[in-house]
């Protein structure tokens, strides 16, 4: 038989939170996020749980084009736009939508000739200083690009830090939008600004488009990692399931694990999990990040081996060998494990190995 850890996908889920955040701004042209391989969740599996969207969003050329082979025929935006020229000839092949963000690229823009008109979204820095124009560039480079015959519509964009936390001293809220709004005052284009955070906490903010991602695959983003998604009416899509494979009795003194870095001081009975890093736990996750047994909330013990991990059963005299054990998902929310590991969501969601397998529900 095949080994008892399984990452278990809820379609439906899936398909509530992305109604969810249409509910948000319904009048707002929605892009599902379907980027890393759909946030772990696999690329045909968000194609058809974000059927009801407006598009798709990625960053992988590869992986757009591998949308339209599954049959997506509505419209893909490049989150990044395209990496050379060769691309934008690509993008209009395929009819994508493509992030302009730097004068590269529309270099690369009007030296390629294509059949029809490419769609872009023009992307401003304003102040979390990764992609795109400056804001006292910006009008500038709309210009250029509304005076190229190869470019379709312009949609404005920027990307927030800190949408989830709008008063951070390091860079308010605020202060992006007032940034954005200044060096697109004149620009007569809808604008590309809402995150998930911005879609979850302020949903009156002015976007014509929104670029939902975690909160689609049931996470909360940035400062709310201990905020159960459920208070913002969101479903967990992934749970990661194993089985207990063993279990031992230990006295006072006794350690366990590699580095013996958990000693007990007291009797404990200790649960053997099939999951290790090697299947994308982190191997940094310390002794008292939760996991459930037979629904149980229970403990991490020691540390995370390649292919196992033990968890304290000592209060769960019921558990057996085969006892169901959820590491995230269903009755765990992932962020909480996230947050006891000191990292996010996104990661966990991400960092599954392909040699977990896959189901759905």
């Amino acid at each position: 038989m095949p080994r008892p850890l399984v990452v278990i996908i809820d379609i439906s889920a899936l398909q509530h939170n992305l109604a969810e955040a249409r509910r948000r701004l319904p009048a707002a042209t929605t892009w599902a996020v379907v980027k890393a391989n759909a946030y772990g969740h696999g690329l045909e599996r968000g194609m058809r749980a974000f059927g009801a969207a407006d598009g798709l969003a990625l960053i992988e050329p590869e992986a757009a084009v591998a949308l339209r082979e599954l049959g997506w025929q509505k419209p893909i935006l490049l989150l990044e736009g395209c990496f050379d020229l060769s691309d934008f000839r690509l993008a209009a092949q395929h009819k994508f939508e493509v992030t302009i963000h730097c004068p590269q690229q529309i270099g690369w823009l009007e030296k390629t000739r294509f059949d029809v008109p490419v769609n872009v979204h023009l992307k401003m820095n304003s102040g979390m200083n990764r992609l795109g124009f400056m804001p006292q560039d910006f009008s500038a480079a709309y210009r250029r690009l509304r005076a190229n015959a190869q470019v379709g519509s312009i949609a404005l964009m920027t990307h927030f830090a800190n949408a989830d936390a709008a008063d951070n001293p390091g860079l308010p809220l605020a202060e992006q939008v007032r940034r954005f709004e200044l060096g697109s005052a004149g620009l007569d284009a809808p604008w590309n600004i809402s995150n998930s955070a911005a879609t979850l906490m302020h949903a009156d903010m002015r976007s014509h488009q929104v670029r939902p991602g975690i909160m689609l695959y049931g996470g909360t983003p940035g400062a709310h990692k201990t905020s159960p998604a459920g208070a913002f009416g969101l479903r967990s899509a992934m749970t990661l399931q194993s089985e207990l494979i063993g279990i031992q009795q230990i006295h006072p003194g006794d350690a366990v694990g590699y580095g013996s870095r958990f000693i007990a001081d007291a009797p404990m009975t200790i649960g053997v999990v099939a999951c290790g890093y090697a299947d994308g736990y982190p191997r940094h996750a310390p002794t008292g990040t939760p996991v459930l047994v037979d629904g149980v909330r229970t403990r991490l013990v020691g540390n995370i081996s390649m292919d196992m991990m033990t968890v304290d059963l000592t209060a769960i005299p019921t558990a057996h060998h085969g006892s169901c054990v959820t590491l995230w998902g269903d009755g765990l929310p992932i962020d909480e494990v996230a947050e006891a590991a000191g990292t996010i969501g996104y990661e966990l969601m991400c960092a599954i190995a392909p040699r977990v397998r896959v189901t759905e529900r």
